[in-house]
């Protein structure tokens, strides 16, 4: 599952847009975009993108023939925990969650969050912000998505702490950057903008 934004000026990165400008953040929000469903393309698994909002115009995906539907309102975790649960009540069996914004993830890393969840209950992909850049699971655990307090650095260790208090098994797959500010942008994404 791919958490997404559409893509529209001035509503996607805006933090990175403080310092680059509404066009520029959304040259690089669509090239994560692209990066994020070239890299879900090769996995062998279904594929399903939320988007915050329906878009009839937005086709990107239609070219990676993933499936599409509309997150619904609330917190980030109220939309991550509605996703996973949607996945699990029609019968998937390991569920991953990934967003939109890192630009360092690779299939390599998808591929062994996919592969962990063989024998392990739980994935996470931690981000250098103190986020994380996935999630995934075998079943569905509630307690992930409550009492955070969302897009602060406290977010992947409170997660793990509920992990450890689940008394399951847990894999941590490397940590990456998510691009979020001017300072996240390496050499290709800043070619975007100058």
């Amino acid at each position: 599952m791919i958490m997404a934004k559409v893509p529209e000026m001035g509503k996607v990165k805006t933090r990175l847009a403080e310092t680059i400008g509404d066009e520029g953040a959304l040259k690089v929000y669509l090239k994560l975009l692209q990066h994020t469903f070239e890299v879900a393309s090769h996995i062998e698994a279904d594929k399903i993108v939320y988007f915050t909002e329906s878009k009839t115009e937005f086709d990107m995906l239609d070219y990676y023939k993933f499936d599409k539907a509309v997150q619904p309102g609330g917190d980030l975790g109220e939309r991550m925990s509605y996703c996973f649960r949607s996945a699990f009540d029609k019968g998937y069996e390991r569920v991953i969650i990934i967003g939109s914004d890192c630009f360092a993830l690779d299939t390599k890393t998808l591929s062994a969050a996919m592969a962990s969840l063989v024998d392990k209950d739980f994935v996470i992909g931690p981000a250098e912000d103190g986020g994380y850049y996935l999630l995934g699971m075998t079943k569905m655990h509630e307690q992930l998505f409550l009492n955070k307090t969302w897009s602060t650095s406290d977010v992947f260790l409170d997660s793990i702490l509920d992990m450890k208090n689940s008394g399951l098994a847990y894999e941590i797959l490397p940590t990456l950057n998510d691009v979020d500010r001017e300072s996240d942008l390496d050499d290709e994404l800043k070619d975007l903008i100058s």
